[in-house]
């Protein structure tokens, strides 16, 4: 069939899609033969990671795509839009004018698929863990400014927050804040292993190679009372090495659908395909990545150091000649379409210029050229991402002005774990939002205990801006904030933005629901895909 670009509603005030996937929709899946999503990465336990599918650890989206559909969350981001909606929850809301008392009422007869009742208990219980294990690399960040949880019954909860923060909602709908079974999660440890008891549309199975996941059993919940309408009644979830033994799955019929980790080759190829029953659908996307500095690294500490490199990257040559256009060059951490965007960089830096670059280091009286370690992940990513920083290499080392050596490195674990120890100079990282909001581009980088560990501080955007922004329930009155701290980190450049990726979602024609595979934060939404009629 006919290649479809559709139009996704990935922000507020995007098109609604008119067009749905092919075929009719009788049956959609249920009681059927199970959707087969392919995914190119891998879901592993080690030593300093033991629990892939915690969500005390859990910080990366294939493993929140695998908890989206087994563990609750009091809220939800919705098929279209940004706003969440209620789903463990019946409803909740701000209960001050400040935004700092946030209250929910539980839909009645939640069960976690053990059997046990979920109350409001297992809310705070949940809640309440996540700050106490404070995983070094997971998502306790997002909800640090919770100062305490209360149960006022088995159905209603509280949040008292230690500041006002309009953007918490959104926050309770992400993983960080799934709920899970106080008899069953320990209270101050991590639930090792591959095992979920959840609430969920699904329940879970796994089958492992070793200590990583091989393939994933998603089956249709009986006693699952939330918002969602599951369109099928089993997902298996399939790992692959590498997106080439992916593509191949699904041109065999092994799979029947892929979205991450694809190659701009192979996205190329799936454009033009010969086979009429493979679509590829391009779509919205808020993926960025970027370069992360140890502040206090001697060879980048200098902040002309960094200026440097950030007036002789060429985002345009990246994007052409590594990714064939399915990413555009990115001048801020927050990327193009969300409220607050502004081309920061670009308005400093302007375009590539050695001369500019060596006028920077120059009147900082810095040595050139300067040597320094750029680390990247090998297999996390996408396999293009060894080719990105070769040409990163070679856009400093041929100015002169720098001596450039790359490493990759092979486990995603070990990357994130040495990252955040600070034995990296320079490293490449990606972003997808846990909420569709311009302050989950700039917070999560800033301050004590963020993302990355980094050594960087700036009082202005923890102490003013980011508070500021928080107070305004209305978001596109948080602009100027944003854009302020945009401005500041073009100046100090303690990370320096490269491209904004789009999103896209290979599948066979007897799929329905593609065009809502994917929501606002670009997360998998597996129970909107379905089995209809081929073409």
């Amino acid at each position: 069939m006919n290649r479809k670009t559709l139009v996704l509603p990935a922000l507020a005030g995007l098109l609604v899609p008119a067009l749905a996937a092919c075929g009719s929709t009788d049956g959609a899946g249920e009681g059927g033969d199970p959707i087969v999503v392919g995914v190119a990465t891998q879901i592993e336990a080690t030593k300093a990671a033991p629990a892939p599918l915690d969500p005390a650890q859990a910080y990366d989206v294939d493993a929140w795509n695998m908890l989206r559909g087994t563990l609750q969350t009091l809220m939800r981001q919705p098929r279209t839009g940004t706003a969440p909606v209620p789903e463990a929850a019946q409803s909740c809301g701000f209960r001050d004018t400040r935004n700092e008392q946030y209250r929910c009422t539980l839909r009645s007869g939640l069960k976690f698929s053990n059997g046990h009742a979920l109350t409001a208990e297992d809310v705070k219980f949940s809640l309440d863990r996540l700050k106490d294990i404070n995983y070094t690399n997971g998502p306790v960040s997002l909800l640090k400014d919770i100062d305490k949880v209360e149960a006022l019954s088995d159905t209603e909860v509280v949040f008292h927050l230690k500041k006002p923060d309009a953007t918490f909602p959104q926050k309770l709908a992400t993983p960080a804040a799934a709920i899970v079974d106080s008899e069953v999660y320990p209270k101050n440890r991590l639930y090792k292993g591959f095992d979920v008891v959840g609430s969920g549309p699904y329940t879970l199975k796994t089958e492992l190679a070793g200590e990583r996941v091989s393939k994933a059993v998603f089956t249709k919940n009986p006693e699952y009372k939330g918002g969602v309408t599951a369109k099928n009644d089993k997902v298996e979830m399939r790992f692959f090495k590498d997106s080439d033994g992916m593509e191949k799955a699904l041109r065999k019929g092994d799979i029947d659908l892929m979205n991450r980790g694809l190659s701009p080759d192979q996205i190329k190829g799936l454009e033009n395909a010969r086979d009429k029953h493979i679509a590829l659908q391009e779509m919205p996307g808020q993926e960025i990545r970027y370069l992360a500095f140890n502040t206090k690294d001697p060879a980048v500490s200098d902040r002309a150091v960094r200026q440097a490199m950030a007036q002789l990257v060429n985002r345009s040559e990246l994007v052409r000649d590594v990714y064939s256009y399915t990413g555009v060059p990115l001048y801020s951490l927050v990327p193009t379409g969300l409220t607050g965007h502004i081309n920061s960089f670009f308005t400093k830096y302007g375009n590539p210029s050695v001369p500019a670059a060596r006028k920077t280091l120059q009147q900082a009286n810095i040595s050139t050229p300067v040597k320094l370690t750029l680390t990247y992940t090998k297999n996390h990513y996408g396999s293009s991402t060894a080719k990105e920083f070769r040409t990163l290499q070679q856009q400093l080392n041929s100015s002169k002005l720098f001596d450039v050596d790359i490493k990759g490195i092979d486990n995603w674990q070990q990357f994130r774990t040495d990252s955040s120890a600070g034995k990296y100079t320079a490293y490449g990282m990606g972003w997808f939002a846990d909420i569709p909001d311009a302050d989950n581009y700039i917070a999560p980088f800033i301050g004590k205990g963020n993302f990355l560990n980094s050594p960087y501080r700036n009082a202005k955007i923890e102490s003013q801006l980011i508070p500021t922004t928080r107070q305004q329930t209305d978001r596109n009155s948080a602009a100027a904030g944003f854009k302020q701290a945009q401005d500041i980190i073009a100046d100090d450049i303690p990370l320096l933005p490269l491209w904004q990726g789009k999103q896209y979602v290979a599948a066979r024609d007897d799929v329905t629901g593609v065009e809502w595979a994917l929501n606002s934060s670009s997360a998998l939404q597996i129970w909107e895909l379905g089995r209809g009629v081929a073409d």
